[in-house]
């Protein structure tokens, strides 16, 4: 594999990390060969435009302003590596495990990990997998001990 093609893959994962901060879903699915997003924490998949669509709508209902700030990033063979802050304020209702938790206008910054799958030979990514605990976030909102 060239240098080429993996800084082109780089590149491809920072427009699609800074197109979710800004809410263009448009252009974060044109990132995509296939949308398709493996959730660690929960063990969650969301395979295809319509299903990744929904859970960029409903993540960013309790967190608008989520964004992330890049620490690391690295390609190696068809996967790019990315270690970053997750950022937000809990802003809005928060569904979890069939309660609701109301917004409490808290912060929370929490490190993640992630992986960016690319088909060979391409630039366009075919899977996302962040890998986080999600009580991380709870425990940063003070809304777990």
């Amino acid at each position: 594999m060239t240098d080429r093609l993996q800084d082109r893959r780089i590149e491809t994962v920072r427009r699609h990390m800074a197109l979710e901060i800004t809410h263009d879903w448009d252009g974060v699915i044109a990132t995509f060969a296939h949308p398709r997003y493996e959730l660690l924490g929960p063990g969650t998949v969301f395979d295809g435009e319509e299903a990744v669509r929904r859970y960029f709508c409903a993540s960013r209902v309790p967190f608008p302003d989520q964004g992330n700030e890049v620490i690391a990033i690295a390609a190696d063979g068809d996967t790019v590596l990315v270690e970053f802050w997750l950022t937000g304020t809990h802003l809005g209702p928060l569904q979890l495990g069939g309660r609701t938790l109301e917004p409490t206008g808290r912060t929370f910054k929490v490190r993640m990990a992630a992986t960016f799958e690319f088909a060979p030979g391409s630039d366009l990514i075919v899977c996302e997998r962040p890998y986080y605990d999600q009580n991380a976030v709870l425990k940063a909102l003070d809304l777990l001990s």
